[in-house]
């Protein structure tokens, strides 16, 4: 017996002693690991980036393009790249791009830009249209744009039509497919699940909730849709046909239209691009690589000269950015996501996080004007009236505020840019929802099935109330009227500020979607324009000739600034990962889809259940 416990007191020795000498093994490793790449970034600087004279700028951008990055450790995101693993959801910074192409404009060191744009996903044509307007200037200066690829979505060829050239695989692919917003709606599996859903809301055209309430979109949904939809398409349509130099009536609508030209290129739908002039030329990997070559030279190395968008960025930015202490400031704030409730990461509203970026740009004293850049389909109502607040104090101060609207401004997005002295929006910016909503799921139905039930007592008639009880009509009431009022202040809110009467507003609001150029139309903004039309008019405001802009962020600790630099440079070092975006299959795009629109809903936390978001604002 006591052999026994020897042996196995000695197997338990061995185990703890081998694990223990892992994590020593392991610790050591990451230990070492860490000071090779800190001992290699002291090392090590920028110049490793050489761009050769004459070289062709490759806009490859990989991602989302946004107005402002969603929060990432900078480690996790080290890790990832190191290990090849492609972030699920990449992002592209909006301003870097408009940097990027700003500075080849004038580096003599740039010859021309090549557009290769397929690893680019979502952006608003809003976004795009800047980008574009951004290749126009570049043009200007006598150096050419070449677009390629071999797959062009309608997103890619947007931009591709303010190319000189675009080319195309001959078995390539480009068909535009127009705008289209479609949802998944969930009543009946409400139902079959016993789910009790409580809706309250103003407003007609307030549709944000449908999902939950039907199992189709409701004819005033789909008559307010319709129009935004359409804006969005003829501007889209008239950009590129004035680039391309043809008619609207060349965008093939008429599905037997199109199919009758696809026949007659025996089904190719590159033939039928070339044919129909959405594209100058058909070229196969390597007649592009020979042609570019001819254009700016070899590498050296089996291809032309050329620098990639990323590694171009890292070159002109200069690692630690010097502030003029004693120049006037236009201050800008992004308010970019869903908007939420206390302290958020970028990449999200927070009622307290932005309104203490706004406070920051008032207690600034070298701060003369303040653009917000709003990029957001609303969320909670208070949080809006948070941030709205703000801004009213950045006014009281003598601090003048442009609201600058990016791909969307829209119910609270609305909400917050109202109180600015002038709003300016893009032509296709999605503003407007004026609207508020309640909206809540109880479970009793459903407990009940599996013999659960809730009872107890009570000092008052709402003693209790909670999702595991029935919902009563008192209770109802009460949230109803809250409802009922914070519409009746969101449309005087926005009569106050756009000189208009509560009767005029409620005629074009009951969360009724518009686009920008319609809300110039109807006087829910003052202008046309993108950020650097908002930046002048803060400018003018302000009586300001001579200034610098402030991007004003949350100010990040002083790991997270040691680890961004630390693990930034050390991924220069090892290379830019070349893995391509992960391509959802069909099943894995519509379980992605459910799994976002209930992830919207459960992060929504309006501490009075109180919202104002345009979930019908995301378009396919």
């Amino acid at each position: 017996m006591k052999e026994n416990k020897s042996t196995l007191a000695r197997i338990t020795f061995g185990l703890f002693s081998l694990l223990n000498t892992s994590r020593k093994i392991i610790i050591n490793l990451v230990f070492f690991t860490l000071l090779l790449i800190l001992f290699i970034t002291l090392t090590t600087g920028e110049e490793n980036i050489n761009v050769k004279p004459g070289s062709a700028l490759i806009l490859n951008i990989r991602g989302d393009i946004v107005e402002q990055k969603h929060n990432i450790d900078p480690m996790d995101a080290f890790i990832s790249e190191a290990l090849e693993q492609p972030d699920s959801a990449p992002e592209v910074l909006l301003a870097d791009i408009l940097a990027v192409i700003k500075s080849a404009e004038t580096d003599d060191r740039i010859s021309m830009i090549v557009l290769d744009l397929k690893n680019m996903q979502g952006s608003g044509i809003t976004k795009l249209s800047d980008i574009a307007k951004a290749l126009q200037q570049f043009k200007r200066s006598g150096k050419k744009v070449i677009a390629l690829g071999e797959h062009y979505t309608q997103n890619h060829y947007y931009l591709a039509s303010f190319a000189d050239e675009i080319w195309l695989n001959p078995q390539g692919w480009m068909i535009l497919d127009g705008y289209g917003r479609y949802q998944l709606y969930f009543k009946s599996a409400m139902e079959k699940l016993a789910i009790s859903q409580h809706v309250f809301r103003v407003g007609t055209y307030k549709s944000a909730i449908e999902p939950y309430i039907r199992d189709d979109m409701s004819d005033a949904a789909k008559e307010a849709n319709q129009l935004w939809l359409n804006d969005l398409w003829q501007q889209y349509k008239t950009d590129v046909a004035e680039q391309r130099n043809f008619p609207i009536s060349n965008f093939d609508e008429d599905v037997d239209v199109l199919v009758t030209k696809l026949k007659a290129a025996n089904g190719n739908v590159a033939e039928y691009a070339l044919a129909n002039q959405w594209v100058d030329a058909l070229k196969t990997r390597e007649q592009v690589t020979q042609d570019l070559i001819k254009m700016v030279g070899s590498d050296g190395e089996s291809s032309y000269k050329h620098i990639t968008f990323n590694d171009y960025s890292r070159a002109i930015t200069p690692n630690i950015e010097l502030e003029n202490v004693s120049s006037d400031q236009v201050a800008i704030i992004v308010a970019k996501g869903t908007i939420l409730d206390g302290n958020q990461k970028p990449g999200t509203i927070g009622g307290d996080s932005t309104a203490a970026l706004l406070r920051k740009a008032r207690e600034n004293k070298q701060v003369k004007a303040v653009v917000l850049r709003v990029d957001s389909p609303g969320g909670s109502a208070y949080a809006s009236e948070v941030i709205r607040q703000e801004v009213e104090l950045l006014k009281a101060a003598g601090k003048p505020v442009i609201a600058s609207m990016g791909t969307y401004a829209a119910s609270g997005g609305y909400w917050i840019s109202a109180s600015a002295d002038k709003i300016i929006a893009s032509p296709t910016t999605i503003t407007g929802s004026i609207g508020i909503f309640g909206f809540f799921m109880t479970f009793e139905n459903t407990l009940s099935k599996l013999g659960i039930y809730t009872d107890g007592v009570g000092t008052t008639d709402i003693a209790g109330f909670g999702v595991t009880r029935a919902l009563t009509p008192g209770m109802a009431d009460i949230i109803q009227l809250n409802i009922e009022r914070g519409y009746r202040d969101f449309i005087a809110l926005v009569a106050k500020n756009r000189n208009m009467t509560t009767s005029q507003v409620d005629a074009i609001a009951q969360g009724r979607v518009w686009s920008g150029s319609k809300a110039l139309e109807l006087g829910l903004v003052d202008a046309l324009g993108n950020i650097d039309s908002a930046i002048e008019a803060a400018a003018e405001l302000a009586n300001l000739s001579d200034y610098e802009t402030l991007l004003v962020e949350k100010q990040k600790s002083p790991r997270a600034l040691f680890l961004q630099s630390l693990f930034g440079q050390a991924s220069v070092l090892l290379g830019q990962s070349s893995v391509e975006p992960f391509n959802k299959n069909a099943l894995t795009e519509i379980i992605s889809k459910l799994s976002l629109e209930l992830k919207q809903l459960s992060q929504l936390n309006d501490p009075q259940g109180v919202y104002s978001f345009c979930l019908a604002c995301e378009i396919e």
